[in-house]
């Protein structure tokens, strides 16, 4: 019992938090301790001990001026990555429209904040990346969420319609998808470019190829249209196909007026010295690591057809994860590949699941669990 006495306890002041955060949860996928981690597509493979000696010796370099803030406009790195882009693609782009972040989780907040805001609007088509609408949320941003097919693809006229009636100021277009997979024809991205083009006041069309690296044969680039198409950027990231997620090293190619905009709303400083070191230091051995991409690629071929022959239904695939139905229970699936060691997503529609492409034995390792749990 308190004391007659005593002094009453200060009320806690109440934090002023927006009305829209009130009760939200920070993003964040599982981060277990298991032997076989293929939940947030990951580059199975680390960098090899050249690519880590030659990191090394590049942020030593850095080290010796870190007394001093880094290139702020990073020139450096746009042009390497512009030269990366030109051998990867086919298509040479100057340094000045090539713009970079830390992650391209930074990049696509960078569009919204010079993009979006107060009364405009982001549109994409769901199932897509997560993140999407938090990017949204975060910039005041009004969020709109038109349908994919049950191919996981955009339908072009239902594209045009909706962004002529929600007159959105940012198209965000996955390419490949995120959850799913799935690549985007380029004449669907023609048909919203004209329609994003017809809105009032214009209209961005970002294409995240995140994943593009690990597209099949034949599936072309949306850095082929950009010459045509001043309102279109293209995202890509270091994380995935050059294997340095723990780097967040993420950049877009645009044209020049589209990257001067983002060059407003950034941060001052906000790529350090060793973040440039390291990512053009890493592009030194593109060759190297893309090689890797193509055991990847067949890995996730590979993946599909086994699945397919057990029976399950599989979304086609142009990154480095494969989306699978498994019916109503998908927890009880996910928990029991966890239970035997194995951890893979659970995101996107329900009754399906995401697994990461890994190396050969974690690929082997996957599929026995998830024979023993479905039982087939």
């Amino acid at each position: 019992m308190t004391a007659p006495d005593a002094a009453p306890q200060a009320a806690r002041p109440v934090l002023p938090v927006r009305p829209e955060l009130a009760g939200e949860v920070p993003y964040g996928a599982p981060q277990l301790d298991v032997p076989v981690l293929l939940n947030v597509n990951e580059n199975p493979y680390p960098p090899s001990a050249q690519v880590v000696a030659d990191i090394a010796a590049a942020v030593a370099e850095a080290a010796h001026g870190l007394n001093r803030y880094p290139d702020r406009e990073f020139l450096g790195l746009r042009a390497d990555l512009a030269e990366y882009l030109a051998v990867e693609s086919g298509v040479r782009v100057a340094p000045e429209q090539v713009w970079a972040a830390n992650g391209s989780n930074e990049v696509m907040l960078h569009l919204l904040q010079a993009f979006g805001g107060p009364g405009r609007t982001a549109l994409s088509f769901a199932p897509t990346y997560s993140m999407y609408p938090e990017y949204a949320r975060d910039t005041h941003t009004r969020w709109v969420a038109g349908r994919r097919t049950e191919q996981f693809d955009v339908d072009p006229a239902e594209a045009r319609a909706l962004i002529a009636r929600e007159t959105p100021s940012v198209v965000l277009l996955t390419s490949p998808n995120n959850p799913t997979g799935t690549a985007l024809e380029l004449d669907t991205v023609r048909a919203v470019l004209a329609a994003a083009a017809e809105v009032p006041g214009g209209c961005v069309v970002v294409v995240d190829e995140a994943y593009g690296e690990f597209r099949r044969e034949g599936v072309e680039s949306a850095l082929t249209l950009l010459a045509e198409h001043p309102h279109l950027a293209v995202s890509r990231t270091m994380s995935k196909a050059f294997g340095l997620a723990g780097a967040r090293v993420g950049y877009l190619a645009a044209s020049r007026e589209l990257v001067d905009a983002l060059r407003v709303v950034r941060l001052p400083y906000h790529l350090s010295a060793v973040t440039q070191a390291t990512a053009r230091a890493a592009l030194r051995h593109a060759p190297e690591l893309m090689a890797q991409v193509g055991s990847l690629r067949a890995e996730r071929d590979q993946l599909v057809l086994d699945l397919r022959d057990r029976g399950l239904r599989v979304a086609e695939s142009d990154a480095n994860f494969v989306l699978f139905q498994v019916g109503q229970d998908r927890h009880a699936v996910w928990q029991g590949l966890l239970d035997r060691g194995v951890l893979i997503r659970e995101v996107g529609p329900e009754g399906w699941l995401r697994v990461s492409v890994g190396t050969p034995e974690e690929t082997a390792a996957f599929t026995a669990a998830l024979w023993e749990v479905l039982g087939i």
